[in-house]
């Protein structure tokens, strides 16, 4: 039998540990609801600069990534993640704004706020927290063990899951808001073939050097648990559903050209974003969240 005494402290740290679960889901939960009132503010009339919000868009989507990546990975572990996606994200910006290489040629605007070089502050930083939901969902998707070390196919599938949200997103931040400009502009409402592939690429590094960092520093990841990866499922679909309300807003003015002088309907590209949002986003979260609900099955089987 044990002694009294450690019967003690086992009651101690499992408390402790049920407490400290229990704050950070509150956390998230916080976090998240400040990302919704972010992505609500992008859509409706408001006094607030643009700038600020979407400074509140990105550091709310950082601090996500930041508080469950910690549990996940430990905070040692979703620090090398973040800093990961600054220094291969920023490194692949101000590339591509000096050489067109690999996304194509573009420049930043006033929009995205201050520049580090040639790349906004809020745009690396953007890499962080849709980078982590994306790896959390590849994970679920692709991997078959909650415990070993993620092969080829987890990077795969989060790059595509990260294609998705740009595929939906660029038209409408470079096109119709000119939070940055594709000189030559490009098939998809002014946005070139090239930024796609440079972008799945880019984020297929980020991925896989964190991938081989698992594998070099095993001890730091945690067992995957169904329901605490059920909220970064949740911020996924979350960001969709921002983007589809970006169909709701009456488009002022009905069209748009790019430096080409190609024009652009707006309400077409509100409605294609959505539409990507729903079927091809949608499709990354629902696909995770059956994977997850299969998982919890078997664990309590």
């Amino acid at each position: 039998m044990r002694e009294p005494a450690a019967e003690s402290i086992a009651h101690v740290n499992r408390t402790v540990k049920e407490e400290h679960s229990l704050s950070s889901s509150l956390l998230l939960g916080v976090i998240l609801a400040v990302y919704v009132c972010a992505r609500g503010l992008e859509v409706t009339p408001n006094p607030i600069p643009r700038t600020a919000i979407i400074a509140l868009d990105v550091l709310s989507a950082m601090a996500f990534a930041v508080v469950h990546g910690a549990r996940q990975y430990r905070l040692r572990g979703v620090l090398v993640f973040a800093a990961i996606c600054v220094v291969v994200g920023n490194l692949s910006e101000n590339l591509s704004v000096l050489t067109g290489f690999p996304f194509g040629r573009y420049c930043f605007l006033e929009l995205m706020g201050p520049k580090l070089f040639h790349v906004p502050v809020l745009l690396g930083l953007a890499y962080i927290g849709m980078s982590y939901v994306s790896w959390v969902l590849g994970r679920t998707i692709a991997e078959s063990s909650s415990t070993s070390a993620p092969g080829l196919a987890v990077p795969l599938t989060a790059s595509l899951i990260m294609l998705a949200w740009d595929l939906a997103q660029d038209p409408v931040w470079s096109t119709v808001l000119h939070g940055w400009v594709w000189l030559d502009g490009g098939p998809w409402f002014g946005v070139p073939v090239s930024n796609y592939i440079g972008w799945f690429a880019t984020s297929f590094v980020i991925f896989q050097i964190f991938a081989l960092f698992l594998r070099w520093k095993p001890m730091i990841e945690k067992p995957l648990n169904p329901a605490w990866s059920r909220s970064a499922v949740a911020f996924y679909a979350l960001c969709a559903a921002g983007n589809v309300l970006q169909a709701v807003r009456p488009p002022d003015p009905a069209l748009v050209r790019d430096p080409t002088g190609r024009a652009w309907s707006i309400v077409d590209i509100a409605v294609s974003s959505a539409l990507v949002s729903i079927f091809v986003m949608g499709s990354f979260a629902a696909l995770a969240w059956i994977r997850l609900l299969k998982q919890e099955t078997l664990s309590t089987d």
